[in-house]
């Protein structure tokens, strides 16, 4: 079982900047990939940036440029570095982490969500 906590959401005018985090506690074979998604009311759920175990990311194009994503293996923390932000970046951010248990398994978790609300 892996729990995942974020923190950083919060409100911020447009133009401005948010770091999140996210901290995957429990037991794992492997974290293999690092996600965030998010929602905007009424809107799917929808990949924002990822990043595997080795450090390979990838970007939805509305973000590309303006987000960063990392991650600390030692310390099963990944981070969005997001600057410029847009009204339109509101949404809740979740956390998403593919892990391999220890029966070698693929399992899916998410983190409870964290709120970004970009004023124009």
């Amino acid at each position: 079982q892996v729990q995942l906590v974020e923190s950083g959401g919060g409100l911020v005018q447009a133009g401005g900047s948010l770091r999140l985090s996210c901290t995957a506690s429990g037991t794992a074979y492997s974290i293999d990939v690092l996600a965030w998604y998010r929602q905007a009311p009424g809107k799917q759920r929808e990949l924002v940036a990822s990043v595997t175990r080795g450090g390979s990311t990838n970007y939805a194009d509305s973000v590309k440029g303006r987000f960063t994503i990392t991650r600390d293996n030692a310390k099963n923390t990944v981070y969005l570095q997001m600057n410029t932000l847009k009204p339109e970046d509101t949404a809740v951010y979740y956390c998403n982490a593919d892990v391999e248990g220890w029966d070698l398994q693929q399992y899916v978790y998410w983190g409870q969500g964290t709120q970004v609300t970009v004023s124009s």
